[in-house]
């Protein structure tokens, strides 16, 4: 059993070998894929083209695009109801520490700004030492709050350069 949402509206699926059942209801429908991620699907006389625009695996979100119309759909399975009703969906979520200099160096470029929206491996900066670029990247999930380095400021190992909400 999945629980799929799409904007307000939740379904409950459940997928059998051969049957598919929407909100309890048996789905009669054929499918062929057509390319890698698209189909064409066939249900209740009715013709549709599908793509899967983009898969996030961690948040459980798929994009897909219908006859030209892009849904956002969030799933769910059995394990994710349990420990939404627990309150420990919250656990989950990977955030963003604050960011801290791995090693000294020299700040080449921040590639952030305050208020910015970062994910899991966004590059945030780039850090010169001994005479290599690294790319510093988020570990999670946040919002930039504050840029305490500027380009060309030597930083300790340890120091602090980018803070996130």
């Amino acid at each position: 059993m999945y629980k799929a949402t799409v904007g307000a509206r939740t379904m409950e699926i459940n997928l059998e070998k051969e049957k598919v059942t929407l909100n309890g209801k048996e789905v009669d429908f054929q499918s062929v894929e057509t390319a890698p991620d698209h189909f064409h699907i066939l249900s209740a006389n009715k013709s549709f083209r599908a793509e899967v625009v983009s898969v996030n695996k961690e948040k459980k979100e798929v994009q897909v695009k219908i006859n030209n119309s892009i849904y956002n759909v969030i799933l769910k399975d059995k394990m994710d109801e349990l420990l939404e009703q627990l309150g420990m969906d919250a656990l989950m979520e990977v955030k963003t520490e604050d960011l801290k200099a791995p090693m000294p160096g020299l700040i080449l470029e921040i590639a952030v700004e305050k208020g910015q929206s970062v994910t899991k491996g966004d590059k945030l900066a780039i850090l010169e030492a001994m005479k290599m670029e690294n790319v510093i990247k988020a570990s999670g999930d946040g919002v930039v709050n504050e840029i305490k380095v500027k380009v060309g400021e030597s930083v300790e190992n340890g120091q602090t350069m980018i803070t996130f909400e």
